[in-house]
């Protein structure tokens, strides 16, 4: 997890940490975590695989988002995610960052700094947000489920580059839908993201909204 929040500094660093809470979704059920594998009830297990096929029927996503930083701060947006391999979070003012995942590659763009970075997306979290292939009932980072009259907790963690980080989502229940997540990393830090105003997709998506970000043209001084 550090080495990924190096390569990003300050309020987007906060939201690559929020993103490895997606790294449980798509580790296959041999991946090596810490630990040994937890053993959940017929009811867990139930639970475990009405997850895992919510998540691999999402195609398209469209919603807002709240962030709260591990300084309290926060930020907000909107979000879209459109498998296979698209993605794009859209940060509101004063936050001046764009992050649109495309082509294999993902784009950060600080409109502040006028820069724009390119990443493997096989290399970030992003990637496997977009995964197809969910097996949390044999996924080793999942550590357990509190099963509530109106949500899913699910717990787990990651081992990334040596560094755990401890995962918390929340689903809302009966009826399937991911409402939440939060990340503390291995120094204590907490990053929480929850979806908000999600709006149904009826039609098709506006392709030109995974352009590939480019840098503002140089202002000419009059």
């Amino acid at each position: 997890m550090a080495v990924i929040i190096r390569l990003f500094t300050g309020r987007l660093a906060a939201f690559i940490a929020v993103l490895l809470a997606v790294h449980l979704f798509a580790a296959p059920a041999q991946a090596q975590f810490g630990g040994g594998h937890v053993q959940f009830t017929a009811d867990q297990k139930a639970q475990l695989d009405k997850i895992s096929a919510y998540l691999n029927s999402l195609r398209i996503i469209k919603s807002g988002f709240i962030q709260m930083g591990p300084e309290g701060q926060m930020d907000q947006g909107q979000f879209l995610l459109e498998k296979p391999g698209k993605l794009r979070f859209e940060y509101s003012p004063p936050n001046q960052t764009l992050i649109v995942a495309t082509g294999g590659n993902v784009y950060i763009k600080n409109g502040r700094l006028n820069t724009v970075d390119r990443y493997r997306l096989s290399n970030t979290p992003l990637g496997l947000l977009l995964s197809d292939n969910v097996d949390l009932k044999n996924n080793l980072a999942v550590t357990g489920l509190e099963i509530q009259p109106d949500a899913l907790v699910l717990h787990a963690r990651t081992f990334e580059n040596q560094q755990q980080g401890v995962i918390t989502m929340v689903f809302s229940n009966p009826q399937i839908e991911l409402r939440q997540w939060t990340v503390k990393d291995n120094q204590g830090a907490t990053t929480m993201l929850a979806l908000r105003n999600r709006e149904p997709v009826t039609g098709p998506v506006d392709e030109t909204l995974f352009t590939v970000p480019v840098k503002d043209p140089p202002r000419i001084a009059k």
